[in-house]
């Protein structure tokens, strides 16, 4: 018996059911083996898939159901007003990071500024940033040459020009003053629960895990951010839920004013910035 669309969901969202999201999950997963909308899905529920559509399908669904995360199945993220390609050389753009943008742009002086976010991976806050404010001048630094690669694809796939992606670990390969820095760098703990749960389990360790505490890279970044700051410029962090007061005592040890954390919607602590008073 040929499957329709509305048979196929039926069955996915069956297959799924021990999943959080099974049915936006499984309408994801068919729109992108058929190559449509999820309104067109909602428009033809009598559509009947071809054997290779429903073979691909449930193909999909198998690897979700053993818990591979949807972004990697379909190779595409939707963050902010961005299509984003992705892959499992870097972590999955999340909702709860359209904050830092959100704070970045709140705090950006107008004009013609320089930013830098440093651990790109897909390019997400970078693109997302400059594609808001066509006169920024933006660089997204990362370590690894395929979150590089697959950001600077991201940047055409986006028609964002005013964005640029290098190889750097942390400051290293940088130069030059910025006015404003944000990181959504590795901040879990080394023996999180967390890390066992969920889509993180697929992506790389190496961009979530950062020491005991979960802060060693943290450090690094507010230690040398100052060299790199202009007067008035601001640093922006993405955290966990339990760090922000100790990542408010790092910046305030460095020197940094008005130092604030802000909440995201489910009110856990999530960004935390200073403003840095003096440049060289």
């Amino acid at each position: 018996m040929a499957e329709t669309v509305a048979s196929a969901l039926q069955w996915a969202q069956q297959t799924l059911s021990e999943c959080d999201d099974s049915v936006i999950d499984s309408k994801v997963l068919l729109a992108h083996v058929l190559e449509r909308t999820q309104t067109w899905l909602y428009t033809w529920p009598d559509y009947t898939l071809t054997a290779a559509q429903w073979q691909q399908f449930q193909l999909l669904v198998a690897r979700r159901n053993s818990g591979e995360p949807v972004a990697y199945l379909t190779g595409v993220r939707a963050f902010w007003t961005l299509e984003l390609a992705t892959s499992p050389a870097t972590l999955i753009p999340r909702p709860e990071t359209e904050l830092l943008v959100e704070s970045a742009l709140e705090l950006m002086p107008e004009g013609a500024s320089r930013v830098c976010d440093l651990g790109t991976g897909t390019g997400a806050v970078a693109l997302a940033i400059a594609s808001e404010r066509p006169e920024l001048a933006v660089t997204g630094a990362d370590l690894q040459p395929d979150a590089v690669a697959l950001a600077r694809a991201n940047a055409l796939r986006n028609q964002v020009g005013n964005a640029r992606f290098i190889e750097s670990s942390w400051f290293e390969a940088l130069s030059g003053k910025f006015d404003m820095i944000v990181s959504n760098p590795p901040y879990v703990e080394a023996d999180s629960e967390y890390l066992e749960k969920g889509d993180v389990r697929f992506e790389p360790r190496s961009a979530l895990v950062a020491g005991a505490d979960g802060l060693d890279d943290i450090r690094i970044i507010v230690a040398a951010a100052p060299e790199f700051l202009c007067a008035g410029g601001w640093v922006l962090l993405e955290h966990g839920f339990n760090q922000a007061d100790a990542i408010q005592t790092l910046l305030h040890a460095a020197g940094f004013k008005q130092i604030h954390t802000r909440k995201d919607l489910a009110g856990h602590a999530r960004i935390t910035g200073g403003c840095w008073q003096t440049c060289e």
